[in-house]
């Protein structure tokens, strides 16, 4: 009869058919239960299963456990389980201790600070709807008074509402209603003032918090794009082929469904570089940028200090490129050949 490495959160057993041969059981403090826990998750061995694999020579044992089939155990899936050897250990409030110890450790683990960029750069997002829609409430209101007055020009129309007063000829006559309509302007600008108190505080934080981004992208767009990527810890295991594209998300999808042509660039296009740059020669820009942004992404989260290396290598590339088609050689597409059918047909 076979044996079998039955392993469980209180020890690891070997089995002979129902009974147990060898036992590992782990040390008792809640440490080292929730350590225990980690490993297991993370696939790594417990102290106790290296312990019994040590006494393994050439048999061949079995287990259910897929993560022991890679230490040179057979997995079987009929082989004996956790409740089929031996039995469960009655303290199952110890081992519900240990678990919400490990889970205390792997959030704080997990943490990621870059959570409160994303919130301001999210929150510049919303007030920035919030400030439109009340600019174009306030300017379509303070059109009604004065005629030759834009819509569009909010900055006007906010001051046109808290000048009004009861001297104002075509101004609303009931006092509520132009003490209301200045209370609306001055909402615009407490909504204003606060998104400018975010931009700054994200331009002044960036640089600490993501130092190779924020060099190499400007504060505000390493920003924008931690909080579009969903976090900098997941921007810096994205590929550069789709940093290029992120906040892009909508043309690429069309391009997938066969209806649009393959999106160059996405949030990269608001890099000076990029933007000033012809159209023929973005693609090439973001391809490059978005390369270097994968590995300054990848940098900050590590914890590296500032590497201008990264910038200046950018930098020469979008200097060749200018040197390229100053010298007649710039990209484009490529002309076909011309052949004599076509040359006879240009003729006609």
């Amino acid at each position: 009869m076979g044996r079998s490495v039955v392993t469980t959160w209180h020890g690891t057993y070997l089995l002979e058919g129902p009974s147990v041969v060898r036992s590992a059981e782990p040390p008792d403090d809640l440490a080292s239960l929730a350590e225990r826990i980690r490993a297991r998750r993370e696939g790594d061995l417990t102290a106790e299963e290296e312990q019994i694999l040590t006494e393994r020579r050439d048999d061949p044992w079995t287990t259910r456990d897929r993560r022991l089939a890679a230490h040179g155990l057979r997995y079987d899936p009929r082989a004996p389980g956790a409740g089929e050897g031996p039995a469960a250990d009655p303290d199952r409030a110890r081992w519900r201790e240990a678990i919400l110890l490990e889970a205390d450790r792997a959030l704080a683990a997990a943490w990621d600070p870059s959570v409160h960029v994303q919130e301001a750069v999210r929150a510049m997002a919303d007030l920035d709807r919030v400030a439109n829609l009340l600019g174009e409430r306030l300017g379509s209101w303070a059109s009604r008074d004065a005629p030759e007055l834009d819509p569009g020009d909010h900055a006007r129309a906010v001051r046109a509402a808290l000048d009004s007063s009861e001297s104002d000829p075509f101004g609303p006559r009931d006092p509520p209603i132009r003490q209301a309509r200045r209370k609306l302007a001055e909402l615009y600008e407490s909504v204003t003032a606060a998104r400018a108190e975010l931009e700054s505080a994200i331009r002044d934080s960036s640089p600490s918090e993501t130092p190779n981004l924020a060099r190499l992208l400007g504060p505000e767009l390493a920003a924008r794009l931690v909080a579009q990527a969903g976090g900098l810890d997941r921007l810096a295991r994205l590929p550069a082929s789709t940093v290029q594209v992120l906040g892009a998300e909508r043309a690429f999808f069309e391009h997938l469904r066969g209806r649009g042509p393959p999106p160059r660039h996405g949030l990269l296009f608001l890099h000076p570089a990029i933007q000033s740059a012809r159209r023929s020669e973005r693609g090439k820009l973001a391809r490059a940028l978005a390369g270097k942004t994968a590995i300054a992404a990848r940098l900050d989260r590590a914890g590296s200090p500032l590497n201008t290396s990264l910038e200046q290598s950018f930098a020469a590339r979008a200097e060749a490129l200018r040197a390229r088609r100053a010298a007649g050689g710039g990209p484009g597409r490529r002309s076909r050949s011309r052949t004599p059918l076509h040359r006879a047909t240009e003729d006609r």
